[in-house]
């Protein structure tokens, strides 16, 4: 069964009611299901798999993954040889990291469960100590695994490109990006499917 990213009225009467542009984007979007990945490991492997590459290209080799291994676990991830993770469309250090963390969740060195109830900030420190994981990829894990409500990505390009469509900006600082992020909480997370819809050309005509 598809698991989507879990928000309704309480969260779009927030945003809407405190940045009046976002809610014209709002409205002309609509409701948006995003997939989402409850199994952590899985989500973590597929975070990884889309550092630093195209949606398509994710996808692609996401796919191809799944069709592959079927399950993807520590233990199916631990068997498998360097060479093949990699044939399946990464980059020989990707391959590697995501090996290691299935033999650190094995060995218990990384208890990746342990998450769950750790803070925001908590979770991005302790994936930070991986190697391949940085904050990026803990904050994608965040939204797409564990649904966490209040995160906005500073290093996420299509975020940038989001703010700067909807907010007609060359460029979004740090203390620029500070600030949508405090107009948003607690519900950035809404906030920032919406910026992903907008950079990935769901509004045609910003002026409508």
């Amino acid at each position: 069964m598809t698991i989507y990213f879990q928000y309704g009225e309480k969260e779009v009467k927030h945003l809407k009611k405190v940045d009046k542009t976002l809610a014209k984007i709002i409205d002309q979007i609509g409701m948006i299901r995003r997939e989402v990945n409850p199994d952590l490991f899985s989500a973590l492997v597929h975070s990884i798999v889309g550092q630093q590459i195209s949606t398509k290209a994710h996808n692609t080799v996401w796919e191809r993954i799944k069709k592959e291994l079927f399950n993807i676990t520590p233990e199916v991830i631990e068997r498998l040889p360097l060479e093949k993770i990699q044939r399946f469309g990464i980059t020989y250090k990707k391959a590697g990291y995501i090996k290691s963390i299935a033999q650190k969740i094995l060995t218990n060195e990384f208890n990746i469960n342990s998450l769950i109830s750790m803070s925001d900030k908590e979770v991005c420190a302790t994936l930070s100590k991986l190697n391949g994981v940085g904050v990026w990829t803990a904050e994608m894990l965040m939204i797409f695994s564990m649904q966490r409500p209040n995160v906005l990505s500073y290093g996420d390009l299509a975020i940038h490109r989001g703010l700067q469509i909807v907010y007609n900006k060359t460029n979004i600082e740090k203390d620029l990006f500070n600030a949508y992020w405090k107009r948003f909480t607690p519900y950035a997370s809404v906030a920032s499917l919406y910026l992903w819809a907008v950079a990935g050309g769901a509004i045609d005509d910003m002026n409508n």
